[in-house]
């Protein structure tokens, strides 16, 4: 693997909060990990000016319901190429994340702005969400 030819999302099964190894594979570069606020910012503008749904899991390592729903969040990821996914630890994004009240919580944002949001496990409840926004 080159230097900086490799996207973060395809090494996304080493990071905290991601490190499950059976995960599946990211084919379309459209899976991130935001380690800190400034990073989350960053993804969530960055789909805003390329005019994709950003999709964004806020989960914590520590929650069984977030390990739970990742292989679903991934799995769409590879479905859905069209959108963003990020993936945000509660923990390490704690400004950004501050309304946030249960993990999982599913938002969806469009040109910047929030359209819709759930939580909880649902693998069902997030396909179908998913295909509703991309």
């Amino acid at each position: 693997m080159g230097e900086g030819t490799e996207s973060s999302s395809s090494s996304m099964a080493g990071e905290k909060g991601l490190e499950d190894s059976s995960l599946p594979v990211n084919f379309h570069g459209n899976l991130a990990s935001a380690h800190n606020d400034d990073e989350l910012l960053n993804l969530l503008q960055q789909a805003k000016a390329s005019k994709r749904t950003a999709v964004v899991n806020y989960g914590a390592p520590w929650c069984h319901a977030c390990r739970k729903m990742l292989p679903t969040f991934c799995n769409l990821s590879n479905d859905h190429a069209d959108a963003l996914f990020i993936y945000a630890d509660v923990d390490k994004c704690a400004e950004t994340t501050q309304d946030v009240r249960y993990t999982p919580t599913f938002r969806f944002y469009r040109d910047g702005d929030k359209v819709d949001e759930f939580y909880g496990a649902g693998p069902q409840r997030l396909r179908d969400r998913v295909w509703l926004h991309t």
